[in-house]
């Protein structure tokens, strides 16, 4: 399962809205993949179709997709979205992360 805290629902609605997506339909895809300075990177886009080995969460009424080899690294996260004076943008608050890089975009198990 993954969460969607109240300020990440915000701003995925509104660049949903902003990049021709609904909401309401169409989905968030979050994954893993290669890189980093950590060893693992998030991958985050829209997306308005899935796979039939996809894993679809919703919470706090986001539709998010998850790759099935991703979703071993993701159990448990929380999206959330800072706007703070240390940056902009989608954070991921994952338990299953050892380490994670400065920039919070990287980690390793």
């Amino acid at each position: 399962m993954i969460k969607v805290s109240d300020t990440a629902k915000k701003k995925v609605i509104e660049l949903m809205n902003d990049d021709d997506f609904n909401p309401n339909t169409d989905y968030v895809r979050v994954g893993v993949k290669s890189g980093g300075c950590s060893g693992l990177s998030y991958d985050l886009k829209f997306d308005k179709t899935k796979a039939d080995d996809d894993k679809v969460f919703e919470d706090n009424n986001i539709k998010i997709i998850v790759d099935k080899k991703s979703f071993l690294y993701l159990i448990g996260t929380t999206l959330e979205y800072s706007g703070g004076l240390n940056g902009t943008g989608f954070v991921f608050n994952n338990p299953n992360a050892n380490r994670t890089c400065g920039c919070g975009e990287s980690f390793s198990l």
